[in-house]
């Protein structure tokens, strides 16, 4: 059961669907219409339900819930697997326990707010924790936060997140040229890309503050923020004042995806909170340098030391940041040998450390245990994942 419905969420339950049916698995979808996750959870062999519900918390969600009860009521699952908070929120209020469930978060839910609103949330975890045999956390440090945040260790289980390095292959120069080519991209122009959905938790606002700074020292530099979201007005109201800046709404497909990162010298993902973001995974599988900040899971996914794949930079000082990211691209456009080490670094740190296959196998063994089968049982027609 997923809301949101498109990239990276929505990308994860496609790839996840995919491969419990191909373990034989009667796998049952239920998210809202629209977006790309219907198709693609078709396409991969699954049923798709329709479960209208909002992207956040509000007054339908009473509605979300009754309709919520009678799916899972029709559809009999030896287990839930309920994705991202809104999800998250709802499936653990109606089934409390009741039916074997899986909490993926994707990031804490008490990371988007401040102030009261943080606080409920949290409080909400807590409690809402014990009606999830298993949260599955896709970082070492998205667990730890949750540890220190008063929520039950035995109950987190860290999953990473992955990518399929035959899909997301390394991008030659030759294909960098093209697709530079393909996108209009000025002959010779730095380019830094990020993308992500245009939203608060994303941080394009953020470079957008950095931009000036950016273009201080590399002049002819081009930023493309690719995506859309609830603040494209806002942004493209920002970027509209600043030099070389360009908002680009995308197919949210891999090819419209790896287009962009391809033609790339830098790829920044400046958010402010994450689990593990899965375009910073395919950045790296793609072989392009990420600035990146530190929010969860971003430091597991850059490394450290030579063998890094970027630089993370620090989120605890809110008034540097924009000068540190900043700082942080120029550094790698005026460098492009430093650049280039980086994104081979990446490429090696996505096959030495983040198997699909790997991680896969894990949310199967989870699942299949949380249902109370044996590793190889297939489960009971509809349903592993709702």
């Amino acid at each position: 059961m997923s809301q949101p419905v498109d990239e990276g969420v929505a990308n994860w339950v496609r790839v996840v669907a995919g491969d419990q049916v191909e373990r034989d698995w009667d796998v049952v979808v239920a998210s809202p219409l629209g977006g790309a996750l219907r198709d693609g959870v078709v396409t991969a062999g699954a049923r798709h339900v329709p479960w209208e519900a909002a992207r956040a918390p509000g007054r339908s969600m009473l509605q979300e819930a009754t309709t919520l009860r009678a799916l899972v009521a029709r559809v009999r699952p030896d287990l839930v697997h309920l994705h991202s908070s809104k999800a998250g929120m709802v499936g653990r209020t109606v089934l409390r326990g009741r039916v074997p469930t899986l909490f993926q978060p994707h990031a804490w839910s008490f990371l988007a707010g401040s102030g009261p609103l943080n606080a409920a949330a949290l409080r909400w975890e807590r409690l809402a924790g014990r009606w999830a045999d298993i949260t599955v956390c896709t970082s070492e440090q998205e667990r730890a936060l949750g540890i220190g945040s008063g929520l039950d260790p035995g109950r987190l289980v860290v999953v990473p997140n992955a990518v399929d390095t035959e899909a997301w292959p390394l991008a030659s120069s030759a294909e960098r040229a093209a697709a530079r080519g393909e996108l209009g991209v000025p002959s010779g122009a730095p380019m830094v890309v990020v993308v992500a959905r245009l939203a608060v938790q994303k941080g394009q606002d953020l470079l957008l503050s950095a931009w000036p700074r950016v273009q201080a020292a590399v002049p002819q530099a081009r930023l493309y923020l690719v995506g859309d979201g609830p603040e494209r007005e806002r942004l493209a109201a920002a970027a509209a004042q600043l030099p070389g800046v360009t908002l680009v709404p995308v197919r949210q497909d891999r090819a419209g995806v790896r287009r962009w990162l391809a033609a790339a010298d830098v790829v920044v993902s400046p958010s402010r909170w994450e689990g593990m973001a899965l375009a910073a995974l395919e950045t790296c599988a793609t072989g392009r340098s990420l600035v990146t900040t530190s929010a969860c899971g971003m430091r597991e996914v850059v490394g450290e030391g030579p063998a890094a794949a970027g630089v993370v930079v620090p989120l605890e000082e809110p008034s540097l940041l924009p000068h540190r990211i900043a700082d942080a691209v120029a550094a790698r456009l005026l460098d492009p040998g430093l650049a280039a080490a980086e994104g081979a670094a990446g490429r090696r740190r996505m096959e030495e450390r983040f198997s699909l296959a790997g991680s896969l196998e894990s949310l199967a063994d989870l699942s299949a245990r949380i249902a109370g089968r044996d590793r190889g049982a297939q489960l009971r027609p509809q349903p592993d994942a709702v």
